[in-house]
């Protein structure tokens, strides 16, 4: 009886906080909008180019993709679907498994349900934190998933992070301390963190976590492609129960109302 509760209480959980315990690093919050379809279609084009050379959404169509994002039919072709594949085909690449597991010790997986899996912030969280490790395989490593077998497809857009120590000022007193003879900030070295070096990435910070965000809702999208439409119908449903509620009890105390 007592694994029960346990597994219910797990089940109950969400993922981003199952995602989040399980990992130990903090996760940022991704703070998607499923309403922004400028966004969606951003992180359609992101994981078309930089995620689908090795993984696949094999639950979703370009042909639901294109209607569901706002994206004309000739546009998708022309800059979505880079093989044969025609628009009503599901979005699948051209890796074959065997070679995926060769290549990287285990197959990619498909990321249709990635984001319920995992979880938004996870996912925005994990794609952000990828550092050089020359230990590593392939050159990198990840914060919220260490010792990772993927590299970073998104390096040529973020740029060469790596972790160092970084100056940060020394607040005592809610003041800044300041050197007594130059009167200079005085700074202190905290280590383990994990810095872009300027210069080495296409876009900025600020741009770089866009991107990231627009991929997470895409994948948030395509995990759950009814998800705006099934909440809207539920507030409909609701608000029938709440009106049949009101003539039940009416009726109720009509037929209770002679009973002592």
């Amino acid at each position: 009886m007592k694994k029960q509760l346990i597994a219910l209480l797990f089940a109950m959980m969400p993922v981003s906080v199952l995602a989040a315990a399980g990992g130990g690093y903090p996760l940022d919050e991704a703070n998607i909008d499923l309403t922004d379809k400028a966004s969606l279609q951003d992180g359609a084009r992101t994981f078309v180019n930089y995620c689908m050379g090795c993984h696949s959404a094999q639950y979703q169509r370009y042909e639901r993709v294109a209607n569901d994002l706002g994206i004309p039919d000739e546009l998708m072709v022309e800059n979505l679907i880079f093989t044969d594949a025609l628009i009503g085909e599901h979005m699948k690449n051209g890796m074959r498994p065997a070679d995926g597991k060769e290549w990287f010790g285990a197959a990619p997986p498909d990321l249709t349900l990635v984001s319920r899996v995992r979880g938004e912030d996870w996912l925005y969280t994990y794609l952000r934190t990828f550092y050089e490790d020359p230990s590593r395989p392939f050159g990198w490593n990840n914060k919220v998933f260490p010792n990772v077998g993927m590299p970073h497809v998104l390096d040529e857009l973020q740029g060469r992070q790596v972790i160092g120590c970084k100056a940060m000022p020394v607040m005592e007193e809610g003041e800044v301390k300041r050197d007594t003879l130059t009167g200079e900030t005085v700074k202190d070295e905290q280590c383990n963190v994990l810095t872009v070096v300027e210069g080495t990435g296409t876009q900025t910070e600020e741009e770089f976590d866009t991107t990231v965000r627009n991929l997470v809702a895409f994948l948030a999208y395509s995990a759950d492609p009814i998800k705006l439409e099934r909440h809207r119908i539920g507030i409909y449903v609701l608000l029938y129960l709440a009106f049949f509620f009101v003539f039940a009890y009416l009726l109720k105390r009509e037929y209770w109302k002679d009973v002592h």
